[in-house]
């Protein structure tokens, strides 16, 4: 059985688990030995974060050839367009690539904790919500796809990954499960299977026994 943790990660917090410059770590919240993130949130980013004792299922998690699913809220600067949702969904070109296509609609402003500290607001500025669903995990991806099709992202929040949501935990809250492995993910990939090394023949030039 691999152990697995969800923790809502608040802002500022690294996902790492020692501090650095200034800013906490996981350590800060979490007491529980021997899990490591499985993949990463950016330190302004919150929600939701997976954490594991199990090297396959971090891998699963993390690895981009997997291409898990994962959901963000994204919090944007102005009125988003149809023609900026239509764009993320085809996938757009960034400097380090096009992007896979994209899930992206408006969403209503979620129910849900207030940040700390608060956003930067412009009261002559309003701004929407957008929930994006994407399937690869490059460095600040969706802050990066929302800024090229013209609004800039003020608050980002994570609330699900494959099939674990963030649920009801609150900032710095973590519920703990337990899963039988593999946990096959609907679009993943088999890892491939591990190659046995090839035996030597022995010194008389016999095979060895099976």
């Amino acid at each position: 059985m691999a152990k697995l943790l969800l923790f809502n990660k608040p802002f500022g917090v690294l996902s790492q688990f020692t501090a650095a410059d200034g800013h906490p770590g996981l350590a800060d919240y979490l007491d529980i030995p021997a899990v490591y993130p499985a993949g990463r949130l950016d330190r302004d980013s919150e929600g939701l974060l997976l954490l594991t004792d199990d090297g396959a299922l971090q891998a699963q998690i993390s690895n981009p050839r997997f291409k898990l699913e994962k959901t963000y809220l994204a919090q944007v600067e102005g009125e988003v367009s149809t023609l900026a949702l239509k764009s993320l969904s085809q996938g757009i070109t960034l400097k380090d690539g096009p992007t896979l296509p994209a899930r992206a609609q408006r969403a209503p402003e979620p129910n849900i904790w207030p940040r700390v500290p608060p956003i930067r607001a412009r009261k002559n500025i309003p701004t929407s919500w957008i929930e994006l669903t994407i399937r690869e995990g490059r460095n600040r991806q969706v802050r990066r796809m929302c800024a090229h099709v013209g609004f800039p992202v003020l608050r980002l929040v994570r609330i699900k990954i494959g099939e674990w949501s963030l649920g009801q935990l609150k900032p710095g809250e973590h519920q703990q499960m337990k899963i039988t492995m593999p946990a096959q993910q609907p679009g993943s990939k088999q890892a491939p299977p591990t190659r046995r090394p090839r035996q030597k023949p022995s010194a008389k030039g016999k095979k060895p026994s099976p």
